[in-house]
């Protein structure tokens, strides 16, 4: 937040994507921490990621860590950027926390449910809604919007009703979902496995799925590539949102 009210340097990394020092300082921070906390627990972080498969195949829990996600929309200063934190337990997110520093907007995930909490009140219990097909509200990336999801709304709307289109940046989008404030996001392009992780694990707790367009979870630490395929994340009604794709 110091460098959010100051001057942000921006470079590109070598897939074009744009890093900050508020990357590297929070991935620092939050690193020192959870091996303070945890220090029999390995840490998986975007800005550590040259970490082999074959080292971290072994690996039985580990946390995995976004510390900056939507670095676009922090540059913008919108407020849509978050820190993604979570406990993977074979290959699943047990533990996730994604919190939103620019609005003190924090969720939560547990073996007990989902939570939300904002501005210090007192943590409040979310669960993803029920679909209504006559009602959808879709949260649709910010910063990454494109004519393929154009076309997957405009096919939702042929078979079923208007859409209302949510623009969002980071894993607030999935969060959204689990709170209830949207039925599904799709995201039709590439993400990282710390960009979903938590915000998967605050979802599914909240009765919600996250899945690829084969109908199945994302898993983690699965592949030598850290790349997620394709997925939508969806509500409380099971729907297969594959058919609008064509």
């Amino acid at each position: 937040m110091q460098v959010y009210a100051g001057t942000i340097d921006v470079e590109n990394k070598s897939d074009n994507s744009p890093l900050t020092q508020a990357d590297l300082a929070a991935h620092r921070i939050i690193e020192a921490g959870l091996k303070l906390l945890t220090p029999d627990i390995p840490v998986l972080s975007e800005e550590s990621a040259d970490i082999p498969y074959p080292t971290r195949s072994q690996w039985q829990r580990y946390w995995l860590v976004d510390p900056l996600d939507g670095t676009r929309e922090f540059i913008k200063r919108n407020g849509e950027f978050t820190v993604n934190i979570a406990l993977i337990e074979g290959s699943k997110a047990t533990v996730g926390v994604v919190y939103a520093p620019a609005m003190d907007l924090l969720y939560y995930a547990d073996e007990n449910g989902a939570y939300k909490q904002q501005d210090g009140h007192a943590a409040v219990a979310i669960k993803a809604r029920e679909l209504n097909p006559e009602d959808i509200t879709i949260a649709g990336s910010r910063s990454h919007a494109d004519a393929r999801l154009q076309q997957f709304v405009e096919n939702i709307e042929k078979k079923l009703s208007p859409v209302k289109l949510i623009p969002m940046g980071s894993s607030l989008k999935i969060c959204m979902v689990a709170e209830g404030a949207a039925d599904l996001y799709p995201r039709l392009g590439l993400t990282s496995e710390w960009d979903t992780a938590a915000a998967q694990c605050v979802l599914e707790r909240a009765g919600g799925s996250l899945q690829d367009t084969q109908g199945e979870p994302l898993l983690y630490n699965c592949k030598e590539s850290l790349l997620n395929p394709e997925f939508f994340a969806g509500g409380a009604t099971t729907h297969d949102w594959r058919q609008y794709l064509q």
